[in-house]
């Protein structure tokens, strides 16, 4: 199924209304939908490398649009609907230790996601959860998934065409040392305060007791 969709999403590469569909990817991935926008954005960014930086604040803006969404099944129809949409996205063990991060790091778990693997809808949709403040949340996003995006859009404009088997081969490294970077910095912070520790015992606790 999950073939079958990302052949379908990349498709939609080549329609007239490419960008429509890169924001509707954007925004629908952020809250509920399986497949990343980074492979249509990749391949509207090689057609049109001029366009690239514009493509990739379209997946910015509505991602962090669709961030809302995910925030608003958290925050009002979790055991409604969320609980059962992270069950489907095989993500519902993972949502107490989101949760416990979220409570205890706020802003800055959700700017690190930007430069890692951790799925963005489960952090939009536990931030809802948790209750996190809205505009916290909102300016938390931007950064967040500016770095996910931008990082495309301006290689594809620099070195236009070429850069994409240099991505293609590279690039998660260079996120994974961004990350690597970002979270350094984070954990030295809250090493100093003598929280870190506590907190990843707690949050992994946290995961362990959730019932099924």
């Amino acid at each position: 199924m999950l073939r079958r969709l990302y052949d379908w999403t990349m498709a939609k590469a080549a329609h007239r209304h490419a960008e429509w569909w890169l924001a509707a990817f954007a925004f629908m991935e952020a809250s509920f939908f399986p497949v990343p926008p980074h492979p249509l954005l990749g391949l509207m960014c090689l057609a049109e490398p001029k366009k690239a930086i514009r493509f990739a604040a379209v997946a910015t803006l509505a991602s962090v649009a669709g961030g809302l969404l995910g925030y608003a099944i958290g925050h009002f129809v979790y055991e409604a609907f969320g609980e059962a949409l992270l069950r489907a996205l095989g993500l519902a063990e993972s949502f107490p230790k989101a949760a416990c991060y979220l409570r205890d790091y706020g802003a800055e778990i959700i700017i690190v996601k930007g430069a890692t693997p951790i799925p963005f809808k489960l952090l939009t949709i536990t931030a809802g959860f948790i209750g996190m403040n809205l505009l916290v949340f909102i300016g938390a996003s931007i950064v967040s998934r500016s770095i996910s995006f931008m990082i495309v859009g301006v290689l594809f404009r620099l070195f236009g065409a070429p850069i994409k088997a240099v991505i293609d081969r590279h690039l998660g490294k260079v996120t994974a040392a961004f990350a690597i970077l970002v979270v350094a910095g984070f954990l030295a912070v809250t090493l100093v305060g003598g929280g870190s520790q506590q907190t990843n015992e707690k949050c992994a606790a946290a995961q362990e007791v959730h019932p099924d």
